[in-house]
């Protein structure tokens, strides 16, 4: 299918690795040149290099914490005027509601909720000027199903899902559309770390661990950011401007829901 963004441009955030890079390749393979950030200076460049190379379009890597000021600014001075932007940051750690202080739960709103929002109202003028934009935030199954361990994450991503249920309507109209991916396991570092946190706390392996909670996953299996990627692309195309402000879970099934 021909996603019709061939010679847009985006802004993906974490996108060195896992479900970010996996948007980015995805986007790049529609023809959309790119903004690429992560934090890892070395690790961005040769993601920048190999998807420049396989896709034949602009990538611009910029090395930055996207959850500052700073960072923020480098990224939004780097790629101008954007038609597509998805946000993404790396999650809190897992823990107990007894464990966090203000300063942590400060912390989570600061990456998970308030970043992605300072980014949006960055780019949303100028794409509701254009009369076209597209915006994919990459939150988590915890906003539809809390997961116990994840507070920090269940708190902060779901309000940043309040805040794109009314802000998502209201830039419609200018062709302009917000969604929500909610990914459950993939095979990213993030489940590598879950993995080994929970094979540490009950001493098995991580290889264990992920078998275990693979066998939970209706399709038996973690996702793939390439299976990620795709829906993303799909929700930055140009079939996609009847989508506004949903919350698409991306999760094997695993989300035990009717609706």
């Amino acid at each position: 299918m021909d996603l019709g963004i061939k010679g847009k441009r985006a802004i993906v955030c974490a996108g060195s690795k896992g479900l970010g890079r996996g948007c980015a390749e995805a986007l790049a393979a529609a023809g959309v040149d790119l903004v690429l950030n992560a934090r890892g200076a070395d690790a961005l460049a040769a993601t920048a290099r190999d998807i420049g190379a396989t896709y034949g379009v602009k990538v611009v890597p910029v090395a930055a914490d996207i959850t500052t000021e700073e960072g923020r600014a480098a990224v939004l001075g780097a790629a101008g005027a954007v038609d597509i932007l998805v946000t993404n940051a790396g999650g809190p750690p897992p823990g107990l509601w007894s464990d966090w202080s203000r300063e942590d739960f400060i912390k989570a709103l600061d990456a998970n909720m308030l970043t992605p929002i300072a980014l949006m109202q960055a780019c949303l003028p100028q794409m509701m000027q254009a009369g076209w934009g597209r915006v994919v935030n990459i939150t988590s199954q915890s906003v539809r199903a809390p997961i116990a361990t994840l507070g920090l994450s269940n708190s902060a991503r779901t309000g940043l899902t309040g805040f794109v249920a009314g802000t998502a309507r209201q830039v419609a109209a200018k062709g302009v559309t917000i969604n929500n991916l909610l990914p459950g396991l993939h095979a990213t570092d993030r489940a590598v770390s879950l993995d080994s946190g929970v094979a540490k706390a009950e001493g098995i392996t991580p290889e264990e661990a992920a078998a275990r909670r693979a066998a939970t996953i209706p399709v038996g299996r973690y996702g793939t950011s390439e299976e990620f990627g795709a829906m993303c692309a799909f929700l930055c195309s140009v079939h996609a401007g009847y989508i506004v402000g949903q919350n698409i879970l991306l999760d094997g099934g695993a989300t035990n829901l009717t609706m």
